[in-house]
């Protein structure tokens, strides 16, 4: 079975009070690097005290001595590795959920993942609040049968919490060898026990464009289900094929698949002008997105449809038609993603997923920490109504609302 072992993920087993301290100095250490640490100096390999650093100094003069009481004074002799590591994993998680810290063990399980044929359950996680979320169900999907949701908390992974794993870590466990099983504890809204599922784990295929026209055909509705570099294109063909007499409605409903190249190019299809979005950090070269001309394809009535599994390289799309003003976005509030991550490479074999950049709209609010919020909001739609139809579905609101929206425009 190809899967995060359970030995292999380091986390602090031992009681909630020694867990919660765990986090303590998880924070103490955060407080430490985030007064002035450069990489070269990260965590233990090197701290020089003088000038701006007389600070972070004095924080791991703290930690050091916070230390050396658990180790003498704490009710039972704690394994130091793994309160180290747990202080760690708590670290990176204190910065955002993409940022992660991996043992050596993790790590190269991590390297060595293949790359195709690789089973999954249907799930898009990130984190919120500390536990693996629910970002979006991919149709048809296990998780998909056993009616999970975006926006349900996996509280648990076998028999391991949620929030005592990275994110990285919480991925590797949900994929594995075709056939294989893995349980779930989800917390789910409206209901106040945990439910437990077990998934098995099967070969995911991808969704396909979705395409119907509505109006008489005025209206060409599209929602690509993923944004790759082949589903933009046949999103491109489709926009060719459909010519200036078309409006255009672009459902980006539960898009959590994509790059996010790509989510500006599909954006630059519908703009011909301005910029599109920017991407910094503290230490990585600014860059600015803006349209090219030459790559707009339609100034047709647009509108976008997005929900809080609206994720990535789709939110990029949206906030970039939103901050363009180019057509009415509805829906819900978006998930909150869009950053980049480095590697870095520890001596010891470990590493880490560091949040190195973040990716600004136009309006240079972050994605990551504002999400989307649309023109218009209109509550989440049942999967009931998604089905291909075509005729509008009868409880979808929002994109009955979009419809309504395109309508009243002119071509």
């Amino acid at each position: 079975m190809w899967f995060l072992p359970l030995e292999a993920a380091a986390v602090v087993c031992v009681s909630r009070f020694f867990q919660r301290f765990v986090f303590v100095l998880a924070v103490a250490i955060f407080a430490a690097l985030g007064l002035g640490f450069g990489l070269g100096q990260f965590g233990f390999f090197g701290v020089h005290a003088g000038g701006g650093e007389d600070g972070a100094y004095r924080q791991m003069h703290v930690y050091a001595e916070v230390l050396k009481r658990v180790q003498s004074d704490y009710v039972t002799d704690p394994n130091i590795g793994k309160v180290t590591n747990g202080a760690l994993h708590g670290l990176l998680e204190s910065l955002d959920a993409d940022s992660s810290y991996l043992t050596a063990t993790e790590y190269k399980i991590y390297k060595e993942r293949p790359a195709t044929g690789v089973a999954q359950v249907g799930l898009t996680v990130s984190k919120r609040f500390g536990y693996a979320t629910v970002v979006s169900v991919a149709p048809g999907s296990p998780a998909d049968k056993e009616h999970i949701a975006d926006g349900d908390v996996i509280e648990s992974i076998g028999a391991q919490s949620t929030r005592e794993l990275s994110l990285a870590v919480i991925r590797l466990m949900l994929e594995g060898k075709p056939g294989t099983e893995v349980t779930l504890s989800l917390v789910r809204p409206r209901k106040s026990d945990p439910d437990k599922v077990i998934l098995t784990r099967v070969l995911v295929a991808a969704p396909s464009l979705n395409e119907q026209q509505y109006e008489n055909s005025s209206i060409l509705y599209l929602k690509p289900g993923m944004l790759s570099a082949a589903r933009v294109d046949e999103i491109a063909d489709k926009l060719k094929a459909a010519g200036k007499t078309h409006k255009v409605l672009l459902d980006l409903r539960d898009c959590s698949d994509g790059d996010a190249q790509q989510g500006l190019r599909l954006a630059n299809f519908f703009l011909n002008q301005g910029t599109m979005a920017t991407l910094e950090g503290q230490k990585f070269a600014t860059q600015t997105f803006t349209a090219d001309p030459a790559k707009f394809l339609t100034s047709a009535p647009l509108a976008v449809l997005v929900n809080r599994g609206t994720y990535g390289a789709a939110e990029l799309t949206a906030d970039a038609i939103l901050g363009a003003k180019r057509g009415d976005v509805i829906g819900e509030r978006t998930f909150g993603e869009g950053s980049v991550q480095k590697t870095i490479e520890l001596p010891d074999g470990a590493a880490l997923l560091l949040t190195v950049a973040k990716y600004q709209g136009p309006d240079g609010k972050k994605i990551q920490d504002n999400s989307v919020v649309p023109t218009v909001l209109v509550g989440q739609a049942t999967d009931d109504d998604l089905e291909n139809t075509t005729a509008p579905a009868k409880g979808d609101e929002p994109l009955n609302k979009a419809l309504e929206l395109l309508k009243a425009k002119n071509s």
